[in-house]
């Protein structure tokens, strides 16, 4: 995986056949990633291997329940997987998500809806929410 100007994370392929899959794979990534952010599409359909503990798999899990343009607190979150009291572990996961967006942690917020904690940057998070609340406005 790269940005514009480094390389974020590199992995092995077996053979050709995994190879043109993996490249199948980041087209769909490219196109999907390409209708959210001209708001067309909602909700993503790209297969995610997610590597982390039971919890940690659980809390993304309930990320991915939380509706298009709507947040729910850390506290709600530590709810929808049966666990009121993980409050802070339900951040400490979130934290971990190497796929945000698809496996939207940005739609999590402080109990007083104040933007507390996002690995891209607080400032992205807001502008996530903005343009989702955007696009649901139109």
């Amino acid at each position: 995986m790269t940005t514009d100007d480094a390389v974020l994370s590199a992995t092995f392929v077996e053979k050709e056949a995994d190879r043109q899959d993996t490249v199948e794979i980041l087209e769909r990534a490219i196109q999907q990633f390409d209708e959210y952010f001209k708001g067309v599409r909602k909700d993503f359909d790209l297969p995610c291997h997610v590597e982390g503990t039971e919890f940690q798999k659980n809390a993304w899990n309930a990320l991915r329940k939380i509706p298009y343009g709507e947040t729910k607190s850390y506290k709600q979150q530590a709810i929808l997987i049966g666990n009121e009291k993980a409050t802070r572990a339900i951040g400490n996961a979130n934290s971990k998500n190497k796929i945000s967006i698809v496996i939207p942690c940005h739609r999590v917020v402080g109990s007083n809806k104040s933007l507390t904690g996002y690995a891209g940057g607080i400032d992205r998070k807001k502008w996530l929410l903005a343009h989702e609340q955007g696009v649901l406005a139109k």
